[in-house]
């Protein structure tokens, strides 16, 4: 096998694998080292399945409530088995495409863990493809695995990370969820639309407390409605066995409490994944486990790049792919297509969760002076249609350009709504430069225009504002 490349990447998950394409396509003899299969976290055991599942889990519980559109629906269960079937072909076919984009692209795939030597090389310990690789330029982008906190009892059998939650093969029937970040809140609303008794614990005063209080609000009202059991502000003491279920110690409001459930999911993020990335002499600049980068994403070491959620910053998908483009750009001589500055931020739960920029506390934390535009998606057509009416859509813009800052939505399709805010950020467009865009109806897309009209106080579908 050829061992000389222009660019070796060391990982195939949503950093690595576009990456290798981008590089590809501009011109690089490539290759990429990945000791599992392609698609990484995301593809595998991350971002793909879940939202199968989520899918899955929302289609259920929305045919068992078909009675509110005059649908009469009996002996409606599920086949869990074949729910992960589904989910399973889903990973297999995006993995698959992968596979053959990488084969029509030229790109050498070598399925093996790649260690970074202190002369530069790459090398393969084992196996067919056993060797040293050497390149111009070597990218990392290994990614995460999930994070422990140092809690007694998190080693029990039946405490479980989000990777070996996916593994299980029946519905748990409780769960105890440490986290209520975004994983953490997305696997709750899975397991509770099929019957799990859900309890989620959370160290902040609030569940995904990231993002814009009003999300976080309404969000804990709507996942309480649909039985999952909300405690924020507590702190976790210690797992243990205790007749067969494990036992959680937390206290809340300074007095100790104990729950008892079948699994305890460990959901508090997610550390770099470097092991075995080293090998021995290698000592790369690190803070706190990540890889330290400059703005270009250069290592410490000549001619080392590293992307993702090994470096500083958020650990989303998206933002790795973003990464893994403007690096190859740069390396090609090309200008950057990406604002890197501009990362949409969702979460999958029903409804979705869309952020991008800053939210109303940002600029009041930041001194900045912003109009406030907001429609209620009860007012929307679409969303009465299919009984999706509980949340709204937010727009942040400068008080005096009315520049578009930011924008939060809590609504149907907000994941993918999301989107036009992202560039209108991106691109420093105006209230009214948004506005001139006719939006069709009914849509659910109908109420960014609303929201963006009420900037002014000039929402068609909303009462005046009070002055």
């Amino acid at each position: 096998m050829e061992t000389n490349f222009d660019v070796i990447v060391i990982g195939a998950g949503p950093g690595g694998y576009v990456a290798a394409l981008k590089a590809a396509k501009l011109g690089f003899k490539t290759a990429v080292m990945e000791e599992r299969r392609v698609g990484g976290t995301c593809l595998n055991r991350g971002c793909i399945p879940a939202k199968a599942m989520i899918h899955a889990s929302s289609l259920y519980r929305e045919i068992k409530e078909a009675e509110a559109y005059g649908i009469t629906a009996s002996g409606v269960s599920y086949d869990y088995g074949k729910i992960l079937a589904y989910k399973q072909d889903v990973i297999d076919k995006l993995c698959q495409g992968v596979e053959h984009l990488f084969k029509t692209n030229s790109i050498s795939y070598i399925n093996a863990k790649g260690t970074l030597e202190k002369d530069g090389s790459v090398t393969v310990a084992d196996g067919e493809y056993k060797g040293s690789y050497k390149a111009k330029h070597i990218v990392l982008a290994t990614g995460s695995k999930p994070s422990l906190i140092p809690v007694p009892g998190l080693d029990s059998e039946g405490v479980l990370t989000s990777d070996e939650l996916f593994k299980l093969e029946e519905v748990p029937q409780s769960l105890v969820i440490i986290g209520g970040g975004v994983i953490g809140v997305e696997f709750a609303s899975v397991f509770a639309a099929l019957g799990t008794k859900v309890t989620i614990l959370e160290a902040l005063a609030n569940v995904v407390a990231n993002m814009d209080k009003d999300i976080s609000q309404n969000l804990k009202l709507i996942l309480k409605k649909r039985g999952i059991d909300i405690h924020t502000s507590v702190s976790v003491g210690k797992v243990e066995r205790d007749c067969g279920s494990l036992v959680c110690t937390y206290t809340e409001k300074e007095k100790e409490v104990k729950i008892a459930s079948q699994y305890v999911l460990c959901a508090v993020g997610r550390i770099p994944n470097t092991e075995g990335l080293f090998g021995e002499g290698v000592s790369l600049e690190m803070e706190r486990g990540r890889v330290v980068v400059d703005e270009h994403f250069k290592t410490s070491m000549d001619n080392v790049y590293a992307i993702g959620d090994l470096i500083k910053g958020m650990q989303l998908a998206h933002l790795a792919s973003a990464q893994g483009i403007c690096l190859i750009e740069e390396l090609a001589g090309h200008k950057r297509s990406i604002d890197l500055n501009i990362v949409p931020g969702c979460v999958y739960t029903d409804p979705e969760i869309g952020s991008v920029g800053i939210t109303e506390a940002d600029a009041k934390e930041k001194g900045i002076e912003v109009s406030i535009g907001k429609f209620m998606m009860s007012a929307n057509g679409k969303s009465l249609i299919s009984k999706e009416e509980r949340g709204f859509v937010k727009v942040v813009a400068d008080k005096n350009s009315k520049v578009i800052l930011g924008a939060q939505m809590m609504c149907a399709r907000a994941t993918d709504m999301i989107g036009e805010f992202a560039t209108a950020v991106a691109n420093k467009l105006t209230v009214d430069q948004l506005l001139k865009g006719m939006r069709a109806h009914p849509t659910y897309n109908e109420a960014v225009g609303e929201a963006l009209e009420d900037v002014f106080g000039e929402s068609i579908h909303s009462a005046p504002k009070k002055k």
